[in-house]
């Protein structure tokens, strides 16, 4: 399982204020409500505190966006097959010579023609359906911001099982939150190294458990339409000016390939092209057509991705990975504007 980054934070003790905003406090070695039937607490925090977030909980069970319209036949064009078993060998023709071989990796080919066992994977270039494995792209996509969000959103990464306690371990039979359900963030409570959020009744998710949407200052000099990546959360936020309209999971550069901190344009646009990279290194890779690149940082792009499910996560060699979906979307909201489009890579926190 791919780790969340890590980061230490230390937040001081303060009460809920007014209706609408959400409560923080700290939790500490003598806290009266750590423990689930600590007298005077529900669910974490004191009585009061918890029945004043209780009905906003109740009247915002989801943030208040918009899911982006899933294209089902966009995703089938794009349903390539992954090459397996290690170094590929490629013939002239169907039982044809050996022409070359193709490093082991993670390589991705479309199927042009079949003879018997043989598929054409390129002209002139066919191997054998040993080699194959079929593949789907992501149907996971972004929200669309209308109004400004009621709350703090986040996106469950991996499948929780909330805590009615921060920090103690949850009930048995409590249901199964799922990979990517969004959720509204209440308020949060420190229990040791890692915060936790209270995202619905009696319901709280540690910070390695989810991605959340955090906005970010306007750079200086920028201004109309631009994209700010976080990369310790692994979330895009695309703006005007300073209003959110839109945002999204999404994956960098893995260590020793990150994903450079500044403020970009996007130089260079493609529909779609072909990205191959480690020559002869265990890490090769050999990807035809991805779709909706949008160049920003040299030969760095957002771009759509057909080979992996891992949102939320570190993935790539440098590139800001996007489902296709969300990419399709970028590139048709840039478009005529995309010489004066930003792009905004940061961190809200420390990563590694």
């Amino acid at each position: 399982m791919l780790r969340r980054f890590s980061i230490i934070r230390v937040f001081v003790l303060i009460a809920i204020i007014v209706s609408g905003l959400s409560a923080a406090t700290a939790a500490h070695a003598d806290d009266a409500c750590a423990a689930a039937d600590s007298e005077g607490c529900s669910f974490g925090l004191p009585t009061f505190q918890y029945q004043a977030l209780l009905g906003q909980m109740l009247a915002h069970p989801t943030p208040n966006v918009r899911p982006l319209q899933i294209d089902q036949n966009e995703l089938t064009a794009f349903a390539f097959y992954k090459l397996v078993g290690g170094a590929t060998p490629l013939y002239d023709a169907p039982n044809g010579n050996q022409v070359d071989t193709l490093n082991a990796g993670f390589n991705y080919v479309t199927v042009i023609s079949r003879q018997g066992d043989f598929v054409q994977i390129s002209p002139g270039r066919w191997t054998t359906s040993k080699y194959l494995a079929a593949t789907r792209a992501s149907d996971y996509g972004g929200v669309l911001i209308d109004e400004k969000p009621a709350y703090p959103m986040a996106w469950v990464l991996l499948p929780t099982k909330p805590s009615a306690v921060p920090g103690v371990k949850p009930a048995d039979g409590t249901p199964i939150t799922l990979r990517y359900t969004r959720v509204n963030i209440f308020a949060t409570k420190t229990v040791g190294s890692w915060d936790w959020y209270l995202v619905a009744p009696g319901q709280w998710l540690e910070q390695r458990r989810v991605a959340r949407v955090l906005p970010t200052a306007r750079p200086d000099g920028v201004k109309g339409r631009w994209v700010a990546v976080d990369l310790y959360e692994q979330v895009l936020v695309a703006y005007e000016d300073d209003r959110m309209v839109f945002t999204t999971l999404i994956s960098s550069g893995l260590p020793k390939w990150d994903t450079n901190i500044g403020v970009f344009h996007i130089w260079a646009r493609s529909h779609s092209t072909e990205m191959s990279g480690a020559m002869g290194r265990p890490d090769f890779y050999s990807l035809q057509a991805v779709p909706w690149v949008m160049y920003f940082d040299h030969d760095i792009s957002l771009h759509g991705t057909y080979w992996h499910d891992g949102f939320g996560y570190r993935h790539s060699h440098g590139c800001v990975n996007m489902s296709i979906t969300d990419a399709h979307w970028i590139f048709q909201w840039t478009s005529g504007f995309y010489f004066d489009t930003n792009v905004d890579v940061w961190s809200s926190g420390q990563y590694s």
